[in-house]
């Protein structure tokens, strides 16, 4: 649907739904879905093991490039490489991860996928992206923005506010409103999507593109994905994991390629070929766990 009526409205739509998705739409959401959420068990590990695939797929990224440039005794252009990393360490977690959590585990264990985004890919893309985008366009990097970035983001204070308000009692009637309201939220988010694809129209780079995506939504999941048992998370909780961490690249990555002036035709295709794998990849990994 996303995909259709991009084509048909004005280009400023997007912007303005992703506005209100960011701003009233997802906190919303976060606050309806975290009172039917279990908070119990381990779940302060799912942003620990959101750092670590964060780390081990800009690791093993940069490992690549590495390995490529001894090989080949050229070493691609600093922004090429600072989208390739980008793309192979940031996952939509958020927009995609929780649609897709919310209907194929349920909303017993949303928690898990908001602790993982929340707490592990937002502030591993404020932080290290930001770091390792500025590192690779050669710019002074401002702690001070990436600060206001992470303490003015709604959805960190409707984490706060849900937990406190998730045990309040309210009106059935009131609590039926608010859970098809937060419904509606995921699905405009899907929508943004497919309005937002329809927008990128470029298909530059497709060998780092694939190499980056492999690393991304193949590799990270399946080396992580096996040691979660370690961790003692089994069952949906581990589905929970494996599922975010074999999102395709955040569109995060894209602001941080217009930013700071990387490659930004990597970043959108890794972006567009990423949500169309995603349809091949998800079957898989719901097979493999």
């Amino acid at each position: 649907m996303g995909f259709i009526l991009g084509r048909k409205l004005p280009a400023t739509v997007p912007t303005r739904l992703g506005q209100f998705l960011f701003w009233v739409g997802v906190p919303i959401s976060i606050v309806a879905f975290l009172r039917k959420a279990d908070l119990s068990g381990q779940i302060w590990i799912a942003p620990t093991i959101a750092h670590i695939a964060i780390v081990l797929g800009a690791f093993l990224a940069w490992v690549f490039v590495k390995v490529k440039t001894y090989l080949t005794k050229t070493a691609p252009q600093l922004p090429t490489q600072g989208s390739f990393i980008l793309a192979a360490m940031a996952g939509n977690t958020g927009y995609l991860g929780y649609p897709v959590i919310l209907t194929v585990v349920g909303n017993q264990y949303f928690a898990w996928a908001l602790f993982y985004d929340l707490l592990g890919t937002t502030l591993g893309v404020y932080i290290l992206g930001v770091a390792l985008a500025a590192r690779f366009s050669g710019s002074v990097q401002n702690h001070g923005q990436i600060a206001k970035a992470i303490l003015i983001n709604p959805a960190i204070w409707s984490f706060g506010f849900g937990l406190l308000w998730r045990n309040v009692a309210i009106a059935s009637l009131a609590e039926f409103c608010l859970d098809k309201l937060a419904w509606s939220m995921v699905a405009l988010s899907l929508v943004l999507i497919g309005m937002r694809l329809v927008q990128l129209n470029s298909w530059h780079n497709l060998r780092w593109v694939g190499i980056s995506l492999g690393i991304k939504m193949l590799l990270v999941p399946l080396i992580l994905g096996s040691t979660l048992p370690l961790f003692g998370l089994t069952g949906a909780t581990a589905q929970v994991i494996v599922l975010q961490m074999a999102m395709p690249p955040a569109f995060a990555t894209l602001v941080l390629a217009e930013t700071f002036n990387l490659d930004r035709d990597l970043s959108v295709t890794a972006l567009a070929v990423g949500v169309m794998l995603l349809l091949v990849t998800l079957p898989v990994w719901l097979r493999v766990f």
